[in-house]
């Protein structure tokens, strides 16, 4: 989709709490993010997933009193989306060296391993 909006950071974190929760109301989305966001308001989250929904960022089921949001898009179709443009944007096109500057302090030793495995293993 290369014309699909672009998240912002606040849109991601609600985006992610859709990811995990499945489709859900704003009261389920809001209880969802104040795990992170304490003092996130249920007006501002509303308010927020609205804006998403005109955006094209959701869907959203009217047919009951409360609207149950879903995500327009799947997470790793919107995951490779993004990570293709900042690819392009702040590597020159570099899939290597985007995977070279997170190995050189974004990843634990866990993580290490399991890309060291994923690396070895027949599957791409």
């Amino acid at each position: 989709m290369p014309d699909s909006p672009k998240p912002t950071a606040a849109e991601l974190t609600l985006l992610q709490a859709l990811w995990q929760l499945g489709p859900s109301t704003a009261k389920q989305v809001h209880e969802a993010a104040r795990t992170d966001r304490p003092e996130l308001a249920y007006a501002t989250v509303l308010r927020q997933l609205q804006v998403m929904h005109g955006k094209g960022l959701l869907t959203r089921d009217e047919s009951a009193r409360s609207h149950v949001y879903a995500p327009a898009q799947a997470q790793t179709s919107l995951q490779r989306s993004l990570l293709k443009e900042l690819i392009q944007k702040a590597f020159a096109g570099s899939g290597k060296s985007l995977v070279l500057a997170a190995l050189r302090g974004h990843v634990s030793k866990k993580e290490r391993a399991e890309i060291e495995a994923i690396l070895r293993s027949d599957k791409p």
